[in-house]
């Protein structure tokens, strides 16, 4: 990760990142660049069993917010953000890195997905994002940034991704209607589509080892992204310099997409 500390192109910004499991986390990239460029940021974790691998790196940038965040718990979702209200009264950026697929479903064609895990898939990787907007909304009073995580499988059928990828498309069109919705209000929206990465989240997705090196064999960078590669990129679209980029799936994958 590159030296950014002494920037501080984002002090005095205030972030909320979700969806950190470990410091494997796409999530957690996010939030060390978001404090690295000097912001301050709180962080969710999923329920008790998940806190004790979350907390540590909440110490470790000096979170002065960590708060449980299960987007399937009803009004979970809006008690962390009356949380950020509480002790902020504002909020700048929000990271939202939150996906799942029932794996009987994500295993299976397509065709053959059951409508509850459909409707599961959707609610948690893609209507929590909406959410997730609407309750930041009041809270962007200068304007903000909004991001969520996606992947290429939306646009191309990639093997063994399966549901993911019509979920992830929903996603990504939802981020432009959202973008063009909250642009006047100075708030930005993105989706960000880094390359495969090595999380607890892609350990679901049937032969990942051969996807990844596909991809670094692919890549015109032949070389696979981190999750720091991921935060900083993610931490430059916060930031006021890039106040009139807006909408857009930002894919940080060597440049995986553009090889056939």
């Amino acid at each position: 990760m590159i030296d950014v500390a002494s920037l501080n192109l984002l002090k005095g910004k205030k972030a909320l990142v979700t969806g950190i499991a470990n410091d494997q986390s796409i999530a957690w990239g996010c939030a060390k660049a978001f404090r690295a460029f000097g912001a301050d940021v709180a962080i969710t974790y999923l329920n008790d069993r998940a806190k004790p691998y979350v907390e540590p790196l909440a110490k470790e940038i000096d979170a002065p917010i960590l708060i449980p965040l299960d987007v399937q718990q009803e009004g979970q979702l809006e008690q962390a953000f009356e949380k950020i209200k509480k002790e902020w009264g504002r909020l700048d950026l929000c990271v939202h890195s939150i996906a799942f697929a029932p794996k009987e479903d994500l295993q299976g064609r397509v065709v053959d997905c059951s409508k509850d895990g459909f409707l599961r898939a959707m609610e948690i990787s893609c209507w929590s994002f909406i959410r997730m907007a609407k309750l930041s909304e009041p809270l962007m009073k200068s304007g903000g940034a909004l991001f969520t995580m996606t992947y290429y499988g939306s646009q191309m059928v990639v093997e063994h991704y399966n549901i993911m990828g019509p979920v992830k498309a929903a996603l990504e069109s939802a981020t432009r209607y959202m973008a063009a919705e909250l642009g006047p209000k100075g708030i930005r929206v993105h989706a960000i589509s880094p390359g495969p990465l090595k999380t607890r989240a892609a350990s679901g997705i049937t032969e990942f080892d051969k996807l990844l090196k596909k991809a670094q064999s692919k890549a015109p960078s032949r070389s696979l992204v981190s999750i720091d590669d991921v935060g900083v990129a993610v931490a430059f679209l916060g930031m006021d310099g890039a106040k009139l980029i807006t909408g857009e799936t930002l894919y940080i994958d060597g440049g995986y997409h553009i090889i056939d």
